[in-house]
């Protein structure tokens, strides 16, 4: 059978950023982009495109690369259309940057509707920003279908798909009719590296763009929760000599610091 397949992904700051480049502007509540440094697509998302490609292989269909946010790096989020996505459709809008999970998730369900039917959708188990791993969860509560979590491997078979679930010592096999949602994860294997002919068909590709007009939505109304702050713990070490008359004394003197402490 031919799927009718989506992908959903998101730019992110690049999870391998030093720790001291990386900056929280307290007062907006967000994360500062490094000087110099391009965002990425999120590890999890570019599996996910995985996932959907190799459904291609096997069953025949077409891939749609919806990606929500404020401000794309076009050489960054068109990634996927280098991998091998149909097209890309870019929620592009202001107000898309503080949104929430569930307004996430409400807007990438108004831009599937107009995008129009879908077999299956798929996303990466979480993003490498917040780690919420809510907004395919909502997706799938707005559009009244099943989601199956945290995939290995994913088929498509006789309106059906079919997945490898990681458990702690396995495996679930789970199955649900089209259409339905799917998280994937590394498990699934490593996303293929776009070739010089994919990145070439990339650029001749136009993205889709439309904001939240375009949608007839307003994502601050949809929001549900508060962000109170945002910052970067401070961390305070101390560290204390155990000095003794030798190694035995020593060992003593730690032993009752260690009592004293309640650490044994």
């Amino acid at each position: 059978m031919s799927v009718r397949m989506i992908v959903c992904a998101k730019q992110v700051l690049d999870p391998e950023t030093p720790l001291s480049a990386f900056k929280i502007d307290r007062e907006a509540k967000r994360a500062v982009p490094p000087a110099g440094a391009d965002p990425v697509v999120n590890g999890f998302d570019e599996i996910a495109m995985e996932a959907a490609l190799k459904i291609k292989e096997s069953a025949g269909g077409t891939i749609t690369v919806i990606s929500v946010g404020r401000s794309f790096v076009t050489d960054v989020i068109t990634k996927p259309l280098a991998m091998g996505a149909d097209e890309l459709v870019l929620l592009q809008d202001d107000a898309f940057e503080t949104a929430d999970s569930f307004a996430i998730a409400s807007v990438l369900a108004a831009a599937i509707a107009k995008v129009g039917g879908f077999d299956l959708i798929l996303c990466g188990r979480q993003a490498s920003d917040w780690d919420n791993a809510q907004v395919p969860l909502g997706l799938a509560e707005l559009l009244g279908v099943a989601c199956l979590t945290i995939a290995k491997k994913v088929e498509v078979a006789d309106g059906s798909v079919r997945v490898h679930k990681v458990a702690a010592d396995g495996y679930e096999v789970l199955e649900a009719p089209l259409p339905a949602v799917v998280t994937v994860t590394n498990e699934l294997g490593e996303p293929r590296i776009p070739t010089i002919k994919g990145l070439m068909e990339a650029a001749r590709k136009k993205p889709t763009v439309w904001g939240a007009g375009d949608l007839g939505i307003d994502p601050a109304g949809l929001a549900r929760t508060e962000l109170a702050d945002l910052f970067i713990p401070e961390r305070q070490k101390r560290c204390e000599l155990i000095e003794g008359e030798d190694e035995a004394d020593s060992g003593r003197k730690l032993a009752r610091k260690l009592r004293e402490a309640k650490i044994i």
